[in-house]
């Protein structure tokens, strides 16, 4: 199993000193967090893409890549690439070439994002959300997976005889999971063509999550992919720790109630009760995680929101090395023991290559 941390890229002020710091700060803050998240032993970086205040990730591949010069274990990835408003073609090509660089150490996930604006400003409306999604992405996989593609669709200019480089490396494109929190509709994408589904599992409560995995299971099945046990899930998650549970709620309450999100809404206590945010100790972030399995059934990627809402880098880098230290080699035991035989590993570049050379033997 997979465990990492996901980032926003959010420029928030620090509620308890007022200060605001500049996207260059985020920026390198966001890099520091990468690299930290591969020293402390975690599997995997991903990072939104935004294209409004306060968010600076507006070029993933440019961050990805400048991160993958600087680490050599961890992979890296994206939460979420916007399928909707790019390119699908610029997509094949931006992330294959970071392929290639990172040599193999890419997947990305596939999301229409949150923000309803970014559609007209490239473009594109909002209502044609889902029918972007849909086609962009049947377009991306031909262009990977095919090396002249002739195409024409209702959202995008016809190609004729159009060849995306570079090629995906080794020929094997990068794994694709598709993040939703509400869409049914791309909960069945993911399962129409054997990707993976991520779920953010931040906001909403588990007999949510539930539905929107199960309906993934069901559909990956009958789309004769495997059994439902054999769907690849990843899920988010929401940590703030310290030693002592009162301490991090005291230490993170400021946090909570000034975020852009859900800040002056619900309290805290409410939150943490409804949702899989857990703030609180190590342990009491490790019982709460295992509780996951519970309603996701066992799942590939555990990824963690641990750099929003203003929280300075320092305190940050903490959470990251409590995280190696004392949660998830805990978690990687839990999850492994009663694992059953047939539920697969998360998708890696090494272990596509070894299906694809296997098929051409085959």
């Amino acid at each position: 199993m997979q465990f990492g941390i996901f980032s926003v890229g959010d420029v928030t002020t620090d509620p308890t000193t007022g200060r605001t710091p500049t996207e260059r700060e985020r920026i390198k803050a966001m890099v520091a967090i990468a690299q930290k998240a591969e020293e402390a032993g975690l599997d995997v970086f991903a990072m939104g893409e935004h294209h409004n205040p306060p968010f600076v990730p507006s070029s993933p591949t440019t961050m990805l890549g400048w991160i993958a010069a600087r680490t050599e274990r961890i992979i890296l990835s994206t939460s979420t690439t916007l399928i909707t408003t790019n390119d699908p073609v610029k997509i094949a090509e931006d992330y294959a070439m970071l392929q290639h660089l990172a040599d193999g150490r890419v997947d990305l996930m596939m999301g229409r994002g949150n923000t309803g604006p970014v559609y007209p400003w490239f473009g594109k409306d909002i209502r044609d959300g889902i029918d972007l999604a849909i086609e962009n992405y049947a377009l991306l996989r031909r262009l990977w997976r095919e090396d002249v593609v002739d195409w024409e669709g209702k959202h995008r200019t016809p190609l004729q005889g159009f060849t995306s480089t570079p090629r995906p490396l080794d020929g094997v494109p990068p794994f694709v999971w598709h993040g939703s929190i509400r869409s049914p509709e791309i909960a069945e994408q993911a399962a129409y063509y054997g990707d993976g589904f991520f779920h953010n599992n931040i906001f909403w409560p588990a007999d949510h999550t539930k539905r929107m995995v199960e309906l993934y299971r069901e559909r990956y099945a009958h789309y004769g992919h495997g059994t439902p046990e054999q769907a690849i899930v990843g899920l988010g998650g929401q940590v703030f720790m310290r030693h002592s549970s009162q301490d991090a709620v005291r230490e993170f309450r400021p946090y909570f109630d000034n975020a852009p999100v859900y800040g002056h809404g619900p309290s805290l206590e409410d939150f943490t009760a409804q949702t899989p945010l857990t703030v609180g100790t190590p342990e009491q972030v490790i019982e709460k995680t295992l509780g996951f399995r519970e309603y996701a059934g066992d799942y590939q990627r555990q990824l963690f929101l641990v750099d929003h809402a203003g929280l300075p880098l320092k305190t940050v880098l903490e959470q990251i090395d409590m995280l190696g230290e004392e949660v998830v080699p805990v978690l990687r035991k839990e999850f492994a023991a009663g694992r059953p035989e047939n539920v697969p590993d998360a998708p890696t570049h090494q272990s596509l290559l070894a299906a694809a050379s296997k098929e051409v033997l085959a």
